[in-house]
């Protein structure tokens, strides 16, 4: 299989049955995706959701966060890995966008990335969920599963090679919906470990299932 057809069977796959992926963080506004997003580095989506309601209960906005402090903040995020690093960003995070963006989040990559705690990933997570905009995100799923697929070259063995050849290659129409396709397929059925190869729809596509699982 070409990697043109091999996309084109992956890219129509999700289309079918997962025609509505979207991120499983929950957020109202551009404010709480990014504070989601800032929690949800080596950690669950699973764990943000339980810890952001009351987040958001008592700094519903960018302004009110910013005039916490860390010993206010700190209780609200213990649950969450690396609570202390996460707290100086979000504190960080909040006091900057009200001095250098009226308390706006910015919607371009440049620009987010100037705030503590937000590098390339989250980045792209906040323009592309917000937006649309044609920019993906790599974590660990999304690197996994585009490798094992056989979406990106061998060759492309860090996080910003395969966003580079994933863009190229994914219509531009569809690179926010790719993000969230192959991130969920990561998730739930391309374990890191024990990949669930009989269950998926991707076996004829896929390069790791015609070389490791069809001949057993």
């Amino acid at each position: 299989m070409t990697k043109k057809d091999r996309y084109e069977f992956v890219i129509h796959y999700f289309q079918q049955h997962v025609p509505d992926a979207e991120t499983e963080l929950i957020y109202d506004n551009p404010y709480q995706l990014l504070v989601a997003v800032i929690l949800s580095a080596q950690c669950t989506d699973k764990r943000v959701n339980l810890t952001t309601p009351a987040i958001f209960g008592r700094f519903p906005d960018v302004e009110s966060l910013s005039l916490s402090s860390e010993e206010e903040l700190f209780p609200y995020i213990r649950s969450i890995s690396y609570p202390n690093n996460k707290t100086k960003h979000l504190l960080g995070m909040a006091r900057m966008l009200m001095d250098d963006f009226r308390g706006e989040v910015p919607m371009t990559v440049d620009e987010l990335v100037k705030l503590p705690g937000v590098g390339r990933k989250t980045a792209n997570v906040i323009t592309s969920v917000i937006d649309q905009q044609p920019n993906m995100a790599v974590d660990t799923h999304v690197f996994r599963v585009s490798r094992r697929i056989g979406l990106v070259s061998p060759k492309a063995t860090t996080p910003l090679a395969v966003e580079k050849e994933l863009i190229r290659n994914i219509d531009k129409s569809l690179i926010h919906k790719a993000h969230h396709w192959l991130i969920l397929h990561g998730r739930y059925t391309c374990l890191a470990r024990t990949p669930k190869c009989r269950e998926c729809g991707l076996q004829q596509a896929c390069n790791y299932f015609q070389k490791n699982i069809i001949l057993l």
